[in-house]
């Protein structure tokens, strides 16, 4: 492993302060604070030296999987270049949201195992997790999605229920289009497939009481997606589910954390100022209180900029704003590892240069991850 020294940035300490110091890594760690052992050294003056980012929810990965509907690329090939964007982006610590659906095509049974086969396969600097999107319908994969989480390839598990939408939206020609060119099929025979699957409805209380009690038997977090109504969010927490992801309202997010889950809205929910859905607004919730957790959702950029808007607004501090996407994802993960800069935890840094705003460079486990032509100007050694 690599030994270094980030020298004379502006660090974020776990107190909240912003302290001109050194920090020290060897083997993979945070060694200390003001220490400078052997080995490389980078000039960190005038940029902000911050705990890495861990995104619990991100999907972008599925654009380089299929960067148009009906066209595929290799799992391995889009998780290199996922992988890249992540590190560009400061991002450390990544839950792939990997969407286990009934549809066919990019969120299919055969996706799902090209997906978690190249995960294993790969040697990966930023440690990238899979967060199980487990569509509520998917009857048929429901044995293999247990196996998987007992097998301990799944790092957090979502409930999703997408059914009643998808079928929604097949009656108009142009809304049904999305789902059935997604899938690679015509969109009368989308249609049939979804209506036989919505047949089933009464199948799906066991469904979901099934794979909540292999999740917890994995010790794995548990999500609910989209929750509409606090009996909904009610009936997953009852499942074992503490995460609440994108709750639909204010009222729903309010009562999540009042009983003391976590909260997670979207970073370009923040950066756009608004949802992209009509939904709620994840400045203000965080601004409330109510969000206390931002993901990439679907856009990777975002989440450095949206932690940099929020504190910019003034309503909450840096230290704050920074930790809905580094601290309290790991913490909402079980991740006691990451999340800070404290010696012990693992040498997961970004350096952000406040002026751009933009990232400089991004250290995983110790190593240099990505740099910048700036960042690669400021090695010393």
């Amino acid at each position: 492993m690599q030994n270094l020294t980030i020298h004379g940035g502006r660090v974020l300490l776990p107190d909240g302060e912003l302290v001109t110091t050194d920090i020290a890594l060897e083997d993979g760690l945070i060694v200390s604070l003001n220490g400078a052992p052997p080995g490389r050294a980078m000039d960190a003056a005038g940029l902000l030296v911050l705990p890495g980012i861990v995104d619990i929810h991100g999907d972008a990965f599925e654009r380089q999987v299929q960067p148009r509907p009906g066209v595929d690329f290799p799992a391995a090939l889009a998780l290199q270049d996922t992988e890249a964007q992540l590190l560009a982006n400061g991002i450390t610590t990544a839950f792939h949201g990997i969407t286990l659906s009934w549809e066919p095509g990019l969120r299919s049974l055969d996706n799902w195992r090209l997906l978690l086969d190249a995960l294993d396969a790969g040697t990966w600097i930023c440690d990238m997790r899979v967060h199980l999107r487990w569509e509520a319908y998917n009857l048929e994969a429901l044995d293999t999605a247990v196996a998987d989480i007992l097998a301990g390839r799944v790092h957090l598990l979502a409930f999703n229920d997408h059914t009643s939408a998808i079928l929604s939206k097949t009656a108009d020609p142009v809304q049904g289009a999305k789902y059935s060119d997604r899938a690679a099929m015509g969109l009368a025979g989308f249609r049939i497939l979804a209506d036989r699957i919505a047949s089933r409805a009464d199948e799906i209380p066991a469904a979901l009481d099934r794979i909540a009690a292999a999740a917890r038997d994995a010790a794995i977090p548990l999500a609910s997606h989209d929750d509409d109504a606090i009996a909904v969010r009610d009936g997953f927490r009852a499942r074992g589910a503490r995460i609440c992801e994108f709750p639909m309202s204010e009222a729903v997010g309010q009562a999540a954390r009042d009983a003391g889950d976590y909260v997670v809205m979207g970073s370009p929910n923040v950066v756009r100022g608004r949802s992209h859905l009509g939904w709620a607004s994840a400045a203000t919730m965080a601004e409330a209180g109510i969000c206390n957790i931002l993901s990439s959702d679907y856009f990777y950029p975002a989440m450095m900029r949206a932690a940099l808007i929020l504190a910019n607004r003034g309503k909450l501090d840096f230290a704050h704003a920074w930790s809905l996407i580094s601290a309290n994802p790991a913490a909402a993960a079980g991740l006691t590892d990451r999340g800070a800069i404290a010696p012990g935890l693992r040498g997961d840094i970004v350096l952000v240069d406040p002026a751009g705003p933009r990232i400089v460079a991004t250290f995983a486990r110790g190593r240099i991850a990505y740099l910048s032509a700036d960042g690669a100007a400021r090695l010393l050694n």
